[in-house]
């Protein structure tokens, strides 16, 4: 899909060209044959993500919480990583409008835009119920006038503890209910430019609770993206970080899978576990990796960890040269 998507402006220009000719072909042959023929051709210049959904290549990604305009987090990652990111994840509060300049911009420079949606203030009963209804149409409408793809990920981490809508403070069926009217509200306006993002943190010591009540059924999913990072509390294996939660997904799940956000934290063996993660994440055939590059306090924690690329020659060495030996940082392709 490198081809596609870097030339999308093309296909785009195409596309308005041939929706003016429609237009006016109609309007000639009578004001209602007109405006019937205008809505069709609208509908039919939306961005479709259908060929995306399958993608053949590996994608090499960046998140940070900056938007999408803040393009520093990018420039940082194409000099360090050798290449420029191929996703660019960022968060967004829930209420906030959606920025369509921004994810445009992301687009014509190369970056499918991956839009976290985090409920931080509101909870997945009153989303379930349709209290937030006005909200999610407004922001689905915002999102379908935008001439490009969004990989959208709602409540992450919903098995974490640490969040506000994880275990203690939310039920499974709370958030499956939640996520099936977010995405049968996009449903109903017409929306084709989303990719469905289910992202859970990896099942490890801190992340106990079982996964499968959290998935809303494979109508609902496009992409299942992991979360997980290299540290003290995690793992510092792939074949224990990642893995186990793997195995568990693929008894309910046969979605692609992403690596949506992950790292590794700065010390002595930082090289080594940056190339059993592209090696591991490589073998296990997943279609993307989302780089943090930030230094962060740990969640739910007061140790302060440094996940950037560049924190050693040799932690940046392994990035540059694992990465490109495990085909990750090619764009996708159409198959």
């Amino acid at each position: 899909m490198a081809t596609a998507r870097r030339n999308r402006p093309t296909v785009a220009a195409i596309l308005m060209v041939a929706v003016a000719f429609l237009a006016g072909a109609c309007g000639d042959a009578g004001s209602e044959g007109g405006a019937k023929s205008g809505t069709a051709a609208t509908e039919a210049a939306r961005f479709q993500v259908s060929s995306m959904l399958r993608p053949s290549g590996r994608a090499l990604g960046v998140v940070d919480d900056k938007t999408p305009w803040q393009y520093g987090i990018v420039t940082t990652f194409t000099k360090e990583a050798g290449r420029a990111p191929d996703i660019r994840e960022y968060y967004s509060s829930w209420g906030d409008d959606f920025d369509a300049e921004g994810n445009a911009f992301l687009w014509r420079h190369g970056q499918l835009p991956m839009m976290a949606l985090v409920p931080s203030d509101t909870s997945l009963a009153d989303i379930a119920q349709g209290t937030a209804d006005a909200y999610i149409r407004r922001l689905a409408g915002q999102v379908a006038a935008y001439d490009g793809p969004l990989a959208l990920s709602f409540a992450g981490e919903m098995n974490g503890p640490w969040n506000s809508w994880g275990p203690r403070h939310a039920e499974p069926a709370d958030f499956v209910a939640a996520w099936k009217r977010v995405h049968d509200v996009f449903t109903a306006q017409g929306v084709t430019n989303v990719i469905w993002v289910w992202t859970p943190h990896v099942v490890d010591s801190g992340t106990t609770a079982a996964l499968r009540p959290y998935y809303p059924g494979d109508a609902y999913v496009d992409w299942v993206g992991l979360i997980g990072y290299y540290g003290p509390i995690d793992g510092v294996a792939f074949s224990s970080l990642f893995t186990p939660t793997l195995r568990r997904v693929a008894d309910f799940s046969g979605k692609p899978v992403l690596i949506a956000e992950t790292g590794v934290a700065q010390g002595a063996d930082k090289a080594a576990h940056i190339r059993d993660l592209f090696q591991g994440a490589a073998k296990a055939g997943v279609i993307g990796l989302v780089w943090y590059d930030q230094r962060k306090d740990w969640p739910g924690g007061d140790q302060l960890m440094d996940w950037r690329i560049g924190t050693s020659t040799g932690a940046l060495a392994a990035f540059q040269v694992e990465s490109g030996r495990s085909g990750f940082g090619h764009p996708f392709r159409n198959d």
